[in-house]
């Protein structure tokens, strides 16, 4: 399938946020507010998707099926709208797969972004038109108070220049609930990204959050691992070690795994019990990573700050270096 690498956002243009997971009612006030303005420091206009509203929550927090994925699709037909942010994750977003027109989503390509559940709407639009899509801050996560500089700087980075980049870890981050209190933070000196592997390797970049990935393997809204893939996966804190060692050996087993050149691992938040101790047991236990260079604890997942990953974009491994290229 031909790659589409939808424009840069440029000051001026207007970005729709849409609740394709959990709703909107979720995000507080003091949230909206911060990010709102952030978004207009960036010289961004902010407007809503019809059913992106308070009154559209039902039993699971979300709208109906078709609700969320009328939204989508009203993103992408609005010319007038250059990106797409998502309000924020949740547990079921595939279910609305079915009821996206990927043509037209070919035929309008622009900016989408959001991360962990919305894993797998991001996968499935890239799997059905080639669309370059992006795993990054949700627009609740940009109304973060404290801590953000990072996460908008590489936000930044991505979706407003062409220009390579070399990934550097953060010099501190954060698992607090922040959304709870916005004054109440509590910040760990980052050691850095963990050289599990040395090598170099580079590739089109797959993958998101493991566990929702791993919903679409055998579906058609899976994206393949093609000749030279650099996997990027990370997990939230229901992972522990034992999980993310099965989950990941899901992938293993595929059959277009071999095309697999280099694996990216993003940070573990402190509940999943997971050191480096314990990860470098599970990839090295495991012949299928064995020639292949893998680095971890990167600043991307369900913790803060966090990159944006062009999926379906490139990526360079270099001897515990990380690129991502244009």
């Amino acid at each position: 399938m031909q790659k589409i690498i939808p424009n840069k956002l440029q000051k001026g243009d207007k970005i729709m946020i849409v609740a394709p997971s959990r709703g909107l009612k979720l995000i507080g006030q003091d949230c909206r507010q911060i990010a709102e303005e952030r978004f207009k420091q960036m010289g961004l206009e902010v407007v809503f998707a019809e059913n992106t509203t308070d009154d559209k929550w039902n039993k699971l927090g979300t709208g109906s099926v078709k609700e969320r994925a009328a939204d989508i699709m009203q993103a992408f037909k609005d010319k007038s709208v250059k990106a797409v942010f998502t309000v924020i994750g949740g547990f079921n977003s595939n279910q609305i797969l079915a009821y996206l027109d990927y043509d037209v989503i070919r035929q309008n390509p622009k900016i989408i972004c959001g991360f962990s559940d919305i894993t797998a709407l991001l996968d499935a639009i890239n799997a059905k038109t080639g669309l370059e899509v992006y795993y990054g801050p949700h627009y609740s996560s940009i109304g973060m108070k404290k801590g953000c500089e990072y996460t908008l700087d590489y936000l930044k980075k991505i979706l407003f220049s062409d220009d390579e980049i070399e990934v550097k870890a953060s010099e501190e981050w954060s698992d607090d609930l922040w959304f709870l209190d916005q004054e109440k933070r509590e910040f760990i000196k980052n050691e850095g990204f963990w050289n599990i592997h040395e090598g170099s390797a580079e590739g089109t970049i797959v993958g998101g959050n493991l566990c929702t990935y791993n919903l679409l393997l055998g579906t058609e809204y899976q994206p393949k691992f093609e000749a030279d893939t650099i996997l990027m996966i990370e997990d939230d804190a229901g992972s522990a070690p034992a999980i993310f060692d099965r989950n990941l050996q899901s992938l293993c087993h595929q059959p277009d795994f071999k095309n697999v050149k280099g694996l990216v691992i993003g940070r573990f938040q402190k509940g999943s019990e997971m050191d480096r101790e314990m990860l470098e047991f599970i990839i090295n236990n495991k012949e299928e990573l064995k020639n292949i260079p893998v680095i971890a604890n990167v600043d991307y997942g369900h913790s803060t700050p966090i990159i944006t990953i062009p999926l379906g974009g490139y990526a360079k491994m270099q001897n515990g270096r990380l690129f991502i290229k244009k």
